[in-house]
Order: C-alpha cells, then sequence, then structure tokens
C-alpha cells in the first residue's frame, strides 16, 4: 500500500494543497502506464520464425497452436483411420465408389458425427472400429475447434476491421484497439460470413454435380453441417465424395464456431452492461469503506481499482488474497513496499 503521506483522505474530506495534488497526479500517470503495459504504438517485435510480428499479435500464437500442428493431428487421424477402413472394406457395406476413398470417406463421416448410413459397418470388428473411431475424432474435433479455427479467424479480423473503414484512415494501433474492443463481435461476423459461404457452394455442388433437386441439395446441406445425417440424401459419386472429404469437415467445425461465438457474445455483453452499470453509478461512502482494505481511513488509487473491478466480476476475492500471500512473503522487511533488497532476500531465502 502506498505511505500515508501519498494517500488522498477521502473519507477525512481534508483540502490538497499544489503539490500533493501535483503528486498525485505523477502516482496516478505511473498507474495508468505501467511498465508491464507498453504503448500499443511501441509494441516491440517477436520474432516468430523467420518473420517478425506485433507483440500483440504474437499473443495470438501463445493462445492457439500452429496450424502446422493441428493438421499433424488431422492427417494422422486420417490416415490411420483410411488405412484401417479400407484393410476392412469388404466388411462395411453400402453404396460404394473408389476403395480408398471410401475409407477416407467413412472417416470423415464418422469423425464428425454426420453418419448418413450410405455406408455402414457390417461385422464385429468394424463396429468396434467404428465406436472407437467416433470417440477418438469427436475429441480431435474440440482440439481443431478450440485451436485451428480461432488461429483462422483471428488472421483476417484485421482484414475485416479495414474493410469496414476502408473510407478512413484507419492507422495499426486504432486497428488492435478495435479489435481488442469487438474481439467476439467480429469472430462471430466473419464466421456466419463464411458458413453462408459454404452453405451456398455446397447447395451449388449438390445441384450440379450430385444432380439433385435445389430443395434437397440445400436439405442435404443443413442434415450435413448439423450432423443430423439422415441419409436419404448423401454423396453418392466418386466426385462428390472427393469434395465431402473437405466440405464436410470444414462445414461442421465453422458451424460449432458460430453456435460458440454467438454464446460468448451474448455474455459479453452482459458484461458490458455490468460494466456500465459499475462505472456510471454513484460511489458512496460505504462502497469507500467496502474499498478501504487496510482499513485505515482512506482510500488509494489501488485499492479503488480493486474494489471496482470486483464489482464487475473481473477478479474475486480468492484472487486477491493470493496475490497478497505472494506480496507479503516478498515484503521480508515487513515495510508494506517492495524494494530490490527485499527480491534479493526473498530469493536467497
Amino acid at each position: 500500500m502506498a505511505n500515508d503521506d501519498t494517500k488522498e483522505p477521502l473519507l477525512l474530506g481534508s483540502q490538497e494543497t499544489g503539490a500533493q495534488k501535483a503528486k498525485r497526479h505523477l502516482n496516478q500517470r505511473r498507474f495508468l502506464r505501467s511498465r508491464s503495459a507498453p504503448d500499443i504504438d511501441h509494441a516491440p517485435l517477436v520474432t516468430n520464425d523467420s518473420e517478425s510480428i506485433p507483440l500483440s499479435e504474437s499473443i495470438f500464437g501463445i493462445l492457439h497452436p500452429s496450424l502446422k500442428k493441428v493438421a499433424i493431428y488431422l492427417m494422422v487421424y486420417l490416415g490411420v483411420g483410411a488405412i484401417i477402413f479400407y484393410l476392412v472394406r469388404n466388411q462395411i457395406k453400402g453404396l460404394k465408389t473408389h476403395r480408398f476413398l471410401d475409407a477416407i470417406y467413412f472417416t470423415i463421416v464418422t469423425m464428425t458425427t454426420v453418419g448418413y448410413g450410405d455406408l455402414v459397418p457390417d461385422s464385429d470388428l468394424t463396429k468396434i472400429l467404428a465406436c472407437a473411431f467416433v470417440f477418438s475424432g469427436m475429441a480431435l474435433m474440440g482440439i481443431i475447434l478450440s485451436k485451428a479455427a480461432d488461429y483462422l479467424v483471428e488472421k483476417q479480423e484485421v482484414l475485416l476491421v479495414k474493410a469496414m473503414h476502408m473510407h478512413e484512415k484507419v492507422g495499426p494501433s486504432e486497428i488492435l484497439k478495435e479489435l481488442e474492443m469487438n474481439k467476439t463481435r467480429y469472430k462471430f461476423f466473419l464466421v456466419f460470413s463464411l458458413l453462408l459461404i459454404l452453405i451456398i457452394v455446397g447447395t451449388i455442388f449438390l445441384v450440379t454435380v450430385e444432380k439433385l433437386e435445389i430443395i434437397d441439395a440445400f436439405y442435404c446441406v443443413c442434415s450435413t453441417i448439423t450432423t443430423l445425417g439422415y441419409g436419404d440424401k448423401s454423396f453418392s459419386t466418386e466426385a462428390g465424395r472427393i469434395f465431402a472429404v473437405f466440405w464436410i469437415l470444414t462445414g461442421t467445425i465453422c458451424l460449432a464456431q458460430f453456435f460458440l461465438y454467438m454464446a460468448e457474445l451474448n455474455t459479453e455483453s452482459r458484461q458490458k452492461a455490468l460494466v456500465h452499470w459499475v462505472l456510471t453509478r454513484k460511489t458512496t461512502n460505504f462502497d469507500l469503506e467496502a474499498a478501504d482494505l487496510d482499513h485505515d481511513g482512506v482510500v488509494g488509487a489501488a485499492e479503488f481499482v480493486i474494489y471496482k473491478l470486483k464489482e464487475m466480476g473481473k477478479i474475486s476475492q480468492e484472487d486477491i488474497s493470493l496475490v497478497m500471500k505472494e506480496f507479503e512473503q516478498l515484503d521480508i522487511d515487513q515495510s508494506g513496499t517492495l524494494s530490490v533488497s527485499d527480491i534479493t532476500l526473498a530469493q536467497s531465502s
């Protein structure tokens, strides 16, 4: 906590001198711009393989592993599934085209839980294999949803912001700030746009290649991407199954992301409403008493910020207790402040 000569006596209502006001203003500036939060316009670059990217963009790389890693997981799954179901192809009944293509197609349909029924297991062995691959496939789909889809979407967010402000001069700092404020909304719009494209492309393909009526084609598209998979309409030609291998996987992932971002957008809207209420309501004496963590009769900037963050639901009392516990362990001389000597003594003990 700050020393007594730097605190503003909020509860006592005493008058500040000019020097005290200047000192408090300086402390507030230091509090608002700490070394751990560099100015976005001067964010340092970090090297990722052979290219340098802004630090703010590298955060996405920390949250999501590279697309290459996710692609390896997917290729291993599809490769193993294709080989296994190719070897037991005679124990799978239904409408068949090319042997190896049918094996990949059956793996994709199983993984995404579409299950048309145009190819089905016809022995105890293939039934057990199908059960194993549907569970492992659903787990892999979860990994792809949480990693690869977010990674790809976030790479397009800057382009979307630029397109929305194409008639305005928007600098890199403004783009990054707007992305941070409306991140979920832009993800939702991007995934929704991609989903519409996939539905249109899938419908056109089924009409032109599979020779379905437009209503039947649209019906097949919807039953596929929702993994409903009635099975009365499916991809029956060799060209159709080649297309389906890529389209089914992309479509089902995209729809799942769409509903995920819809839920996140709803949650974010409620959170923003709560933040607005906290920041606009009048501060009372009760608030000051609750914010006074050290019970010394005055509330410093740090105490006030912590109290407001708790009201907003950003942090909990447990979070504060854990941080304070670490602070007390580092404060070797029990002065209520941390210094270089405290850190040195704490590390040597």
